[in-house]
Formats: C-alpha cells, structure tokens, sequence
C-alpha cells in the first residue's frame, strides 16, 4: 500500500490545489460525521471519534431514505420478487467491494472526501468529471425530493378536504404546485442559505425513524391488509430481458452512500480497511432487509399496478400511511439542505480552484456567490419539480449517475492504484484487483449508458 502512495498524488497539483481552496470541496460528508483534521501523521492514528457500531449506523443512515418508495415498483419492473431479490443480492457483492475499494484508496492517498480521493488517485480529469457528477446527481435529488413532498401532500391534503368538489372546481390551496412551492419557499429556503449545516446533524436520528415507520407499515399492511383492497394480478416474470436493467437505477439511488462513506470511514477511531469491512456489510446488509421487506410487500399488496411511489397506492385516509406520508416529508425537508450544500460546496471548490482565490480572500464575494447559489439551485429544482411530476423519471435519471459512484469512479481508482505499485512481478492478486476494476467500470458504465439512454428516449420523450 505504500508503494502506491507516492505515485498516486503525482498529477494532483496540476491546478496548483491549496488547502484553503479546497475547503469548500472538502466539506462533502455527512453531517453527522466529526472529522479529524487531515495531516500526514494523523491518518490511522485514531485520532477519530467514530467507533465501528457507530459507523454502522451512519452508513445505513446514508444509505437509507426516500429512495425505498420506489423498491415495490423496481420489483413490479424485475419481474417479481425472486427476479428483484437476485437482482439487489447481484448488485450488492459490487456496493459493498466499492465501498472497501474507496477506503483502501482513501487510506493509500491520505485523503478524506469522494472526490478528493478520485483527485488523488485517478487524476485532474477524473476528478472534475467526478466533482460535476456530484453536482448534479445532488441538483436531480433535490428535484425528487420536491416531488416526493407534493405526492405525500396531495394524498394528505385529500384526506383532510373531505367535501364533494365538481369537477374542475378543486381549490387554489389544494392545488399541487401551490402546496410544494409554499412548503419550499417556507421551510426548505431558510434552510438552504446557511453557510454551515452542523445544526441538522441530528436529523439523521428522524430520518432513520421515518424510514424504519414507513417500512414497518407497509409490512403489516401486507400481512393485515385492509377489506376493500381486492385481489392483484402479481407478475412472475419481467415483460421483457431489457426490463430488468431498468430497476437497476432504483436499486442504485437506494444503496447509494459512497459519497458519505470516505469522511465516515476516516472518522472511526481505527481507520482500518479490514474494518471498515465488516462496517459497510453489516451497514449494507441492514438497508438490505428493509429495501426487500418494503419492496415485497408493496409489491405483493398492489402487484402491477403498484406505483412509481408506493405511498400513493393507499387510500387517503389510512392514518398510519398518513402518519407514514408526514415522516417522509419531514425527512425530505431536512434532507434537501443538506444535499444542496454538498453540491454547493462542489461547485465552489470547483470556482476556487479555477480562480485560485483563498477563502480569506474571497470572504465577502463569497457571501453574495452563496446567495445567488442558493436561489438559482432552489429556483431550477422547484421549477422542474413542478412541471415533472413523475418521480420514477428523476429516478431513471439520478439512478444512473448513482451507479457512477458506486461502480466507475471506484473501479478507476482501484485500477489505478493497483497499476501505481512498483512491483517487478506481478501476483495473481494483482491481476485478480485489475480485473474486478476494469469489470465494476464496466458494469457500472453500462448501467449508466441504459437507464440514461432510456430516461431520454423513453421516460422523458412520453
């Protein structure tokens, strides 16, 4: 591992990187983690404040969110249920060598984000297209959580407004578009401006408990289903081969927590590869369990015809589902800031580095550039949200480029620092770690170049 050190930060200074203009960059990590400061002598030295359990919960907090209401309707799109079983079990063996895979490398280059790491180890190249893809992975999350909180609203808003309406006369504050851009102008703008968000980190706690509630009402809405709900046709089989591939995003956007997982990683008390190990397939294997128990049920409760959001499925006024719908939408509203703030932060490293401005330097346009940021980020994702009202396509769209960081950027940074190594001859090993990167970019690449290419050609063109 040493011997990759030394060659692998060879090609990051070509923009002359310094620490200041990094530090925007740098801040992409959870909220919930407390990093140590990076230095050469502090990598594994446990100097971290994470023990491994609490890494666990961390990394399933990451991994776990909104993204579970579309499982039932990727196993409808499978083929059923042992199709959508096989598929997360596949992918799964790659989510979780990813995840190790970002550790090593993080470990070998002594850096302490995502895209750092690719930076590192991949090179200027890379790093850029990683940092972008960040981006708008982030802007394309933010736009299905807008949407996630008009489906919930609209089915809470039609339980309360329990008087008959003519048809075409609905009121203007039933309306959906109205009801999502007061809820965001209202509570996800404040939110959204702030330089720092250590303030939301205990929100991690409500979006863990949401997701447990929602999960565990749609079980028992299975197994105790309710009189009027008749019987479903339940499909054994996808309608077609390629259907297969198109839950893949789903599957993706839900395990997807790679980004989190370097800070979460140098963190723990024992930054240790053969540790951090045991942490993500535990982690991986608990977010396992509640996407297939939520994704079984929901299908088996409404078959074909479930929805792309299996929480619109049920009626209106089913009060746990409700109570279900307003857990969803208070995880969404503390989730949208924080998402915007890591591509904030990615875009202003990325203006940084370019103009090679300090951050003391740049102090007061820094004020102004965050406003403008800031309402031009919630402006185009509230404007898209309101006019894309079907979340399965952000989701065929995102999903893709959440397959890029769970598949390429990791198989890249595992060839690479495997071909960094100075060796005289070449183990078996060796060739087997090349292999299996030069197979999870491929993987990954395809993944990316289908759903996208059917998000474009089929989803967004219907």
């Amino acid at each position: 591992m040493a011997q990759a050190t030394g060659s692998i930060n060879s090609d990051y200074r070509d923009w002359e990187w310094s620490a200041d203009a990094g530090e925007r960059a740098r801040l992409l990590q959870s909220p919930s983690v407390e990093t140590v400061p990076k230095s050469g002598e502090s990598q594994g030295s446990g100097l971290g404040a994470t023990s491994a359990l609490g890494a666990v919960f961390i990394v399933v907090n990451a991994a776990l969110g909104a993204g579970l209401l579309n499982f039932p309707a990727a196993f409808n799109m499978a083929g059923g249920v042992a199709a959508g079983i096989a598929l997360q079990m596949c992918m799964l063996i790659f989510i979780i060598g990813g995840l190790v895979i970002l550790a090593y490398c993080s470990q070998a280059s002594n850096e302490r984000t995502y895209q750092e790491v690719v930076w590192a180890v991949c090179g200027k190249v890379p790093g850029v297209l990683c940092e972008v893809a960040i981006a708008v992975y982030t802007f394309g999350t933010c736009i299905a959580f807008l949407i996630i909180i008009g489906d919930q609203e609209d089915k809470i808003i039609a339980a309360l407004v329990t008087e008959p309406e003519e048809a075409g006369s609905s009121r203007w504050y039933t309306d959906r578009k109205f009801t999502i851009s007061i809820t965001a102008f209202l509570l996800i703008l404040p939110l959204s401006i702030p330089k720092e968000i250590g303030f939301q980190k205990y929100a991690s706690s409500l979006s863990v408990i949401g997701t447990w509630y929602v999960t565990a009402v749609i079980i028992i809405k299975y197994i105790w289903p309710d009189k009027e709900l008749v019987p479903v046709e339940i499909p054994t089989s996808p309608s077609t081969w390629m259907a297969v591939f198109n839950a893949m995003p789903t599957i993706c956007f839900g395990f997807q927590c790679h980004v989190s997982s370097v800070p979460v990683f140098n963190s723990m008390k024992q930054p240790e590869v053969k540790t951090w190990g045991a942490v993500v397939t535990a982690a991986m294997v608990i977010a396992l369990f509640v996407y297939t128990g939520t994704g079984v049920c929901g299908f088996l409760t409404f078959g074909a015809s479930v929805d792309q959001d299996v929480l619109l499925s049920y009626p209106s006024n089913d009060i746990p589902v409700a109570l279900a719908r307003a857990f969803i939408i208070l995880c969404v509203l503390t989730s949208y800031p924080i998402l915007h703030f890591c591509g904030r932060a990615v875009l202003e490293g990325l203006w940084l580095r370019y103009t090679g401005v300090t951050v003391e330097e740049d102090v007061v346009r820094e004020r102004r550039r965050r406003l403008l940021q800031t309402i031009s980020w919630f402006l185009l994702t509230l404007l898209l949200a309101l006019f894309i009202p079907d979340i399965g396509k952000v989701i065929s769209v995102i999903g893709g480029l959440a397959a890029c960081f769970i598949f390429v950027f990791p198989g890249l940074c595992l060839i690479q620092a495997k071909l960094s190594e100075i060796q005289e001859t070449r183990a078996i090993s060796w060739w087997a770690q090349v292999s299996y990167g030069v197979f999870m970019v491929t993987l990954g690449a395809f993944i990316f170049g289908q759903t996208t290419a059917n998000a474009i050609f089929v989803d967004l063109t219907a």
